[in-house]
């Protein structure tokens, strides 16, 4: 077989319909569109979500609240999970992400002050509150927020 004689597998392939050409054909005069309304004109059909000229579902619905554009989003992780690193490390957000405590990083990762630390850790990340600060500095470690 050569590549000139390559061929489409038979009833694969259908030849398009030849529309408007004779009544002859099935498919002349209305071009199998039927006869006047929005579907035979061009470019005709309704938009998603119409309902015949009654009110839409997504109007009739209530509408609330609001979505904050320049909301941060931050990894949360409690103070207890830093216990997997040695004592005297420092824990930075790639160090966080290399032992897999955290997935996506987005707008930075959050220490919260969840569960007891028994590690002295330097512990570099975006925002600590400040019972975990408490808890990091009380184990003997330092907290620096970037």
């Amino acid at each position: 077989m050569k590549l000139h004689e390559l061929q489409p597998a038979i009833g694969s392939t259908t030849a398009p319909k030849r529309l408007g050409r004779g009544v002859g054909s099935g498919l002349g005069k209305t071009s199998g569109k039927g006869h006047k309304g929005a579907k035979a004109r061009s470019g005709g059909g309704k938009r998603p979500g119409f309902e015949g000229g009654q009110m839409p579902l997504t109007r009739r619905l209530p509408k609330r609240g609001f979505t904050n554009i320049y909301r941060k989003e931050y990894a949360a992780l409690n103070v207890e999970k830093l216990n997997c690193f040695e004592d005297g490390a420092d824990v930075t957000i790639d160090a966080l992400k290399e032992a897999g405590l955290v997935k996506q990083v987005r707008d930075g990762v959050k220490i919260l002050g969840g569960g007891e630390l028994t590690k002295k850790l330097n512990v570099s990340v975006t925002k600590v509150t400040a019972s975990a600060k408490e808890k990091i500095e009380a184990a003997g470690g330092k907290v620096e927020v970037k």
